[in-house]
This record gives structure tokens, C-alpha cells and sequence, in this order.
């Protein structure tokens, strides 16, 4: 069991990196964005093209350290993040700032990410095909001789030190810069963070920014610890919803609270049922949330 909690710790860090992103989203706009785990696919798999192009120029081959991957994926951290952030400004700027200027409900915008969401897997399909993929096919080291029983492999503590690093920089970036606090505003009431002269339009833009970002790195480090597969995204999904909803909208401390219980919940429930069943118990939780506090734990009514 303990070494369950420690494994759901580990989701919990790559869900967060997600759902930080997708709260932001809905808290601005109001939007349910379920082209989001999509996205994680795209980064994720950005990553390994640049890692196979390190591979083919002969450089940053060398294992880093104790770890099962490669110096080259180490780089291919900040075009994944990129290029991830990119795409989605150019999403929103593409689909849904339409629908923002001419006043659709984004029931709308809602719908239209669902098809964002099969373009971007298609586009995997077709560069990439339907092959699963790992960034390295060596031996991962272990770490055995830890307090009861807990086993951890050396990827998994790289894993959660890049989580939990880039959570505190964007705490950080949030809660004491300038352009944090307007964020903070726009999730908690756009229209009157528009008429207090806050730049909306900006903001969104920085919004979609960070979401892409994070969503990449979260599909890379998923990548480390499983494999690359073209749903990979889209089966993190509903955990993903499962986790704002349960923090509530808006909250960064509910995006973090929500991942963490959510990601311990799915990992302990399989001591008792079949990892295929996780997504069944992260859509329980979900459910059960909206039920009985449907505006989250940190949500307000």
C-alpha cells in the first residue's frame, strides 16, 4: 500500500502540471477544453521527435546519470514547451476568440474542442503512426532498501523534482508577480478584471501560453514513466477533469489538492481493482463531487 500512495504521488505531480492549465482556462473562459490531453500527445511526442533528430546528428546521446534517458531529452524539454505553447494560443486565436467576439456561449467553444481534440490525435497518427514509443529502452535503475517497503525508480524521483520545481515557479509567478495577480483576477471574474484595466485579451494569450507549456511537460514526464501512444492525452483526460472539478474552478490550491487526492485514489484502487479500471474510479470521484459539492474543495458557490 505504501508504495501505491508513493506511485499515486507521482500521477498526482503530472496531473497537476495539467489541470493548473485547464482551471486557468475554464476560470477565464469558461471552457472546458477537452483538446487539453491532446495537446499533452503533441508535447510529448515533439519531444521524441527531437530526441530521434539528436540521434540522427550524433550528439546528446549520453545517458544523464543514474536516469534511463538521455541528455537529449533534457533539450527537448524547451521545444516541446514551445511549440505546445504556441499551438494552443494559435487554437485560441483560431477557434475560439471568434466565438468570444461575437458573443456564442462557449457550450459552443466546448463542442469545437472536441474536434480539436481528434485533429491533433489524427495528426499524431499520421506523422507518427499507431506504434507505442518510449524515449529510452534501457534498464531503469531502481532504488530498493526504502522505509516500508516503498520501491522508487531513479526516473520517478526526476519526475517528481521537475513537477514539483515547476509547480513552485508557477506559485510563484501567480501569487507574487504582477501578471499572476491579474491572472488570479481573470479566473476569479473576468468581466470585472476588464473593467478594473486589466489587458483581457492579454491575459488570455499568457493563459493559453502557460496551459500549453505545462500541458507538454506533463505529456513528456507521463511518457518517462509509461510509454508514447496516440491516446495517451485523451485517456488522461477525464482524470484531468476529474481533478478541477473535485479542486474546484478557478483554484490554483485546488488544482494541486485535486490532482493529488485524485492520482493517490486511481493508483491505491488497484490494489483492489485492475489498472483498467482507473478511469472508471476517476470518473466516480468526479461524479461524486459533483453531487455532493459540485463547486469543489476550494470552489465557491
Amino acid at each position: 500500500m505504501p508504495s501505491l500512495i508513493v506511485s499515486g504521488i507521482i500521477l498526482g505531480s503530472i496531473l497537476t502540471l495539467g489541470t493548473i492549465g485547464l482551471t486557468l482556462i475554464w476560470g477565464v473562459l469558461d471552457l472546458f477544453n477537452c483538446a487539453h490531453g491532446d495537446q499533452m500527445t503533441i508535447g510529448a511526442y515533439i519531444a521524441l521527435a527531437t530526441v530521434a533528430l539528436f540521434s540522427r546528428m550524433g550528439i546528446l546521446q549520453g545517458r544523464v546519470g543514474p536516469f534511463s534517458f538521455s541528455w537529449g531529452l533534457l533539450v527537448a524539454f524547451i521545444p516541446a514547451m514551445v511549440i505546445s505553447a504556441i499551438l494552443a494560443i494559435l487554437i485560441d486565436q483560431w477557434c475560439y476568440k471568434p466565438l468570444r467576439e461575437r458573443g456564442i456561449p462557449m457550450i459552443v467553444g466546448f463542442i469545437i474542442s472536441i474536434g480539436v481534440a481528434f485533429l491533433l490525435r489524427g495528426m499524431v497518427y499520421v506523422i507518427w503512426g499507431a506504434d507505442y514509443y518510449f524515449y529510452s529502452k534501457g534498464v531503469r535503475p531502481t532504488i530498493t532498501g526504502l522505509p516500508l517497503g516503498i520501491t522508487l525508480r531513479t526516473d520517478e524521483i526526476f519526475i517528481m523534482v521537475v513537477a514539483w520545481g515547476l509547480l513552485a515557479l508557477i506559485y510563484l509567478f501567480i501569487m507574487k508577480t504582477k501578471m499572476g495577480k491579474a491572472l488570479r483576477a481573470m479566473a476569479d471574474n473576468p468581466t470585472l478584471a476588464g473593467i478594473t484595466g486589466i489587458d483581457t485579451e492579454r491575459m488570455t494569450i499568457w493563459v493559453w501560453a502557460i496551459a500549453g507549456a505545462l500541458i507538454a511537460v506533463a505529456g513528456i514526464l507521463w511518457g518517462i514513466e509509461a510509454q508514447l501512444r496516440p491516446e495517451m492525452g485523451w485517456l488522461f483526460l477525464l482524470p484531468l477533469f476529474a481533478a478541477v472539478i473535485l479542486g474546484g474552478q478557478g483554484s490554483f490550491t485546488g488544482a494541486l489538492v485535486g490532482s493529488m487526492i485524485l492520482g493517490i485514489v486511481q493508483q491505491v484502487s488497484t490494489a483492489w481493482l485492475l489498472p483498467t479500471y482507473k478511469p472508471a474510479v476517476a470518473f466516480m470521484v468526479m461524479v461524486l463531487t459533483l453531487l455532493l459539492r459540485p463547486q469543489g474543495i476550494f470552489g465557491r458557490r
